[in-house]
């Protein structure tokens, strides 16, 4: 008898997390632990489903035409892990849309139309490992915005409008092991820009809008490994906007347009070991200076204006004493004056390199 009951039970617990699923999506049931997988990619649906198996814990509802996220909107699916709503055309969030998903560990909103975050908006989010909100439209990062997501991970904001970043914006991200901020419009990073992201391990400022980087702006990152500041327009660099970097092991500064480099611009990152200044408006560099780097592996060099004269004489005999790859070596050559110009810089003799009196 009571075998009969449970599985009567049983019967009608299936029959209602069917029941609950949208008709237009396609729910598969998983066991141990019994949850429902819920797909409704590319449906048409133009609101969030209210109706949601109640044990759901992924969500596929990426390009559709949902446009707004309101209060509450997750409070049916309390178990949700993970939801993907890319390219859908959102664009505004309830401050309490999240209200109670705090079991969630992945949101990804990617390509969707978001101007702006609500403050606390993720406040519940206190398990949230990864957010993605890459190509929309947010002109602005704020710490109200990231109340509550202590253990955060990786936050992807490539291809938005951000054009500064403020004061203690990331601040409530204690541990955020990866940012990207690519493919904004950022022209200027506060000196207390990063403060909070002490575990900080990857940070991607490729093709903004640079032109310097304000003393100690990164000085909070010692545990940062990874620095991508490529394609932006770097006219200089100093070791002080370099503070902090204790241990950063990767630094890319290709395209941008640094003209030179003072002798101490490495003195805070001596764990370097991958430097890319390709690309740049570079005349010679200080071989004392790369010499210093003694755990240096990659060297990215070319497609400089290499003036080879007696001022590049110390980047000439690095070259022939470091064990890092210069790749490519063929590609580096003179640009100036005209007696050297298309030499390759590593067939140098002593008596080529002569400065005009």
């Amino acid at each position: 008898m009571q075998l009969k009951v449970y599985l009567a039970v049983l019967v009608l617990w299936v029959l209602e997390a069917v029941h609950s699923c949208p008709d237009v999506c396609k729910c598969t049931r998983k066991s141990s632990p019994e949850r429902s997988e819920v797909n409704c990619h590319k449906k048409g649906i133009r609101t969030f489903p209210s109706q949601l198996p109640t044990d759901a814990w992924i969500l596929k509802i990426g390009e559709n035409g949902i446009v707004s996220l309101p209060a509450d909107v997750l409070k049916p699916i309390p178990k949700i892990e993970s939801i993907n709503m890319e390219r859908n055309t959102i664009k505004s969030i309830h401050p309490q849309a999240f209200s109670g998903a705090q079991r969630l560990m992945l949101l990804n909103l990617y390509g969707n139309q978001i101007n702006k975050l609500p403050p606390r908006g993720f406040q519940d989010l206190v398990n949230l490992r990864f957010l993605m909100l890459g190509q929309n439209q947010i002109s602005t990062v704020r710490a109200e915005m990231f109340t509550g997501m202590r253990n955060l991970s990786d936050l992807d904001m490539p291809h938005n409008s951000l054009i500064a970043l403020h004061p203690n914006a990331f601040k409530p991200l204690i541990a955020l092991k990866v940012l990207d901020v690519a493919f904004n419009r950022i022209n200027r990073i506060s000196p207390k820009g990063f403060v909070g992201l002490t575990e900080l391990l990857f940070l991607n400022l490729d093709n903004n809008s640079l032109k310097s980087i304000s003393a100690g702006a990164f000085k909070p990152l010692g545990s940062l490994e990874m620095l991508v500041l490529d394609n932006n327009l770097l006219s200089k660099l100093t070791s002080a906007a370099l503070e902090g970097l204790s241990s950063l092991q990767e630094l890319y500064l290709r395209n941008n347009e640094l003209e030179r480099l003072p002798s101490d611009v490495f003195s805070h990152t001596p764990k370097l070991s991958q430097l890319a200044l390709s690309g740049n408006q570079l005349k010679t560099l200080d071989g004392q200076m790369l010499n210093q780097l003694s755990g240096l592996k990659e060297v990215y060099l070319q497609d400089n204006p290499w003036t080879c004269d007696c001022n590049i004489t110390g980047l000439v005999h690095w070259m022939s004493q470091t064990k890092a790859n210069l790749s490519p070596l063929e590609a580096l050559r003179c640009v100036s004056p005209a007696e050297n110009r298309n030499k390759p810089l590593n067939s140098l003799k002593k008596q080529n390199m002569h400065c005009q009196v």
